[in-house]
């Protein structure tokens, strides 16, 4: 009697913790009936940005919560909080995107399967922010990775969506069978799917260092997947390219938030032998070197991401390689495996995440009003169009992480924590990609204001709304660069992850 008590006082408590994605589930099935019922293109639309706001307001009453629940499945901590704070502000002003994009509008008569699947991929990216369970990770993963697939050929008659729906599951279901695979060898050498349970028998027991590395690797590269990180990369350009350009956003940001959230929670729970302070790094188990084998992913990531961008004469592709070199500053401070380098992500994100979307929204508004997504529709855009021209400036500005920008802060806390680490190496090749990256920046900017400046191309007008929006993000963007504490305290009190040590 007392074990089924017992066992109904940790249900109930789980439940409880378990809110904000029971709200998100809740939302999902509401937003059906809305659809069903509502003849209107955008009602399941409100449906969701309300029921993301309701999950807002619970995930808010879990700040300073360190637990696990549902038998270790899933843990709550200030770490998890912040990237699906991430994901939610990511997702509501992608929404907002959406009532304004003329490309959807052309696209369909309804749009409620659009914001339905939306909140499908949200859930999963809950899940995965806070998953300590190889299975349960795998299973958020597909959970985010499904609606996606949708999203990204949800503009079905162009030909370009259809392609880049296909690849996107065809390269998805490769690395989700490739990190399978690594999780069946993790599990052959250890016993347990809980990543707590690895690390006990990985810190008692001596293991195969080979076959470590090998389960290691792939599984590393299921999660790179998901981040954009090379050589699993293949799929961000064309992907970016053919989905709307308000899922491209979507992607670019929230999907790696999640991504990167499972990277760091997986090998500070796993391969850690200790809980380190804020300044120390952690003790890795074994002899493997994970520091070195996420520098070199690093390294690869952003030069082949930034060298490539060179050659791009798509904004969306431009864009889609940028964000690849992005995933690459970003694994510099993950390989750092320390609390600063989880503080230096966390504070990258939140930047990233205002000037990306940020440029993103421009590119929709411009290439809206002009239907193509070529550099050169940039064209004089200075004198088209002032106010879009200088804030998308900014937004390219704070991309190469020049001052006084959010870009700048994210790029210095990210580079800090890697000198302060040791591997001064690794921040002179992310400085060097920062110039080459400056590159392709200025050269859009270059188009704006000395590119057909005397050509008799109509003035751009755009609604409120639009203007409205884009201020909403260039405003922070400038704001973040010169007053920055309360990101950097935020970040620096959510870099508890929970490892139930």
């Amino acid at each position: 009697m007392t074990d089924i008590s017992q066992f109904t006082g940790e249900l109930l408590k789980s439940m409880g913790l378990f809110l904000p994605e029971t709200t998100l589930i809740i939302t999902f099935l509401v937003a059906i009936m809305a659809d069903l019922i509502s003849g209107k293109k955008h009602f399941a639309g409100y449906v969701v940005m309300a029921g993301l706001l309701v999950t807002a307001f619970f995930l808010m009453r879990q700040t300073g919560i360190e637990s696990a629940s549902f038998a270790g499945l899933l843990v709550i901590d200030p770490f998890g909080q912040f990237i699906k704070f991430i994901v939610l502000i990511t997702t509501l002003l992608v929404i907002m995107f959406s009532f304004i994009s003329k490309e959807l509008h052309h696209s369909h008569a309804k749009l409620g399967e659009y914001y339905i699947l939306m909140t499908g991929m949200v859930i999963g990216m809950f899940l995965l922010a806070s998953s300590a369970n190889l299975i349960m990770i795998y299973i958020a993963i597909e959970t985010m990775s499904i609606s996606s697939y949708i999203l990204a050929g949800y503009t079905k008659e162009v030909k370009r969506s259809t392609e880049a729906s296909l690849k996107y599951v065809i390269f998805g279901a490769v690395s989700s069978g490739i990190m399978l695979y690594g999780m069946s060898i993790l599990f052959g050498l250890t016993g347990s799917l809980s990543l707590l349970e690895i690390n006990t028998f990985l810190m008692n027991n001596s293991v195969e260092s080979i076959t470590l590395l090998l389960s290691g690797i792939m599984i590393l590269a299921g999660f790179g997947y998901k981040i954009s990180a090379v050589p699993f990369h293949f799929w961000t350009p064309d992907v970016y390219e053919g989905s709307p350009i308000t899922i491209t956003a979507l992607l670019s940001v929230a999907s790696k938030a999640a991504g990167f959230a499972v990277i760091l929670r997986f090998f500070k729970v796993v391969f850690s032998a200790g809980l380190g302070s804020e300044n120390v790094a952690w003790s890795i188990i074994g002899s493997i070197d994970w520091h070195f084998v996420i520098a070199v992913l690093a390294v690869l990531t952003m030069t082949l991401g930034n060298l490539v961008a060179l050659w791009q004469t798509n904004m969306k592709r431009m864009l889609a390689y940028s964000s690849i070199a992005h995933a690459g500053y970003m694994l510099m401070a993950v390989a750092v495996l320390d609390n600063t380098g989880v503080a230096a992500v966390l504070i990258y994100f939140f930047m990233y995440m205002i000037m990306n979307l940020g440029a993103f929204l421009v590119v929709q508004l411009v290439a809206d009003k002009l239907d193509s997504e070529s550099i050169d529709i940039f064209n004089g855009l200075g004198y088209r169009s002032p106010l879009i021209a200088a804030v998308f400036t900014l937004f390219l500005i704070s991309l190469t992480g020049l001052p006084p920008t959010a870009g700048f802060i994210g790029k210095l806390y990210v580079f800090s924590s890697v000198v302060n680490a040791g591997y001064l190496w690794l921040a002179v090749i992310g400085v060097l990609n920062s110039v080459i990256s400056l590159y392709y920046y200025v050269r859009v900017i270059r188009n704006m204001y000395l590119r057909d400046i005397e050509s008799t191309q109509p003035k751009l007008t755009f609604s409120v709304s639009a203007l409205a929006l884009v201020m909403l993000l260039a405003i922070p963007t400038l704001i973040l660069g010169l007053y920055f504490s309360p990101v950097i305290e935020w970040a620096n009190a959510s870099i508890a992850i929970f490892t139930g040590h």
